[in-house]
């Protein structure tokens, strides 16, 4: 098991980017791996579920576990077959923008791909 942190920092507004993140259908607008969400509502919300149509026909199913909308916080585990990845995100103000932050747990492989892929996404979600 891994634990990795990717950090970014971008000129959009932090309520922004949380929106980004919070409306479910917007996930493919910033997130270039994703193709679109199949979930039980189009919010964030804790307990919601779904699944995360990804590049290549692939299917993720994910489970929110936690949302926090006054720290700008929230995390959701996804799940492919036996693997199984924790993703935790944050939004915070950063000088004359927002940081996003995530920390992924999961099998060593799957970080150490996953991440690169995560870089690139943070900073389409706080770019204007």
């Amino acid at each position: 098991m891994a634990v990795r942190r990717v950090e970014v920092t971008g000129p959009a507004r932090p309520v922004v980017a949380w929106e980004r993140y919070a409306d479910l259908d917007a996930w493919s607008t910033w997130a270039p791996q994703i193709r679109g969400v199949d979930a039980d509502g189009t919010r964030l919300a804790v307990g919601r579920t779904g699944v995360v149509r990804a590049l290549g026909g692939l299917r993720v199913p994910f489970v929110v576990t936690a949302v926090d909308e006054p720290t700008m916080r929230w995390s959701w585990v996804a799940r492919v077959g036996p693997v199984v990845l924790s993703l935790h995100h944050e939004v915070a103000p950063a000088d004359g923008g927002t940081r996003a932050g995530l920390v992924l747990e999961g099998p060593t492989a799957v970080v150490a791909a996953y991440a690169p892929l995560t870089r690139i996404a943070l900073a389409r979600l706080v770019a204007t």
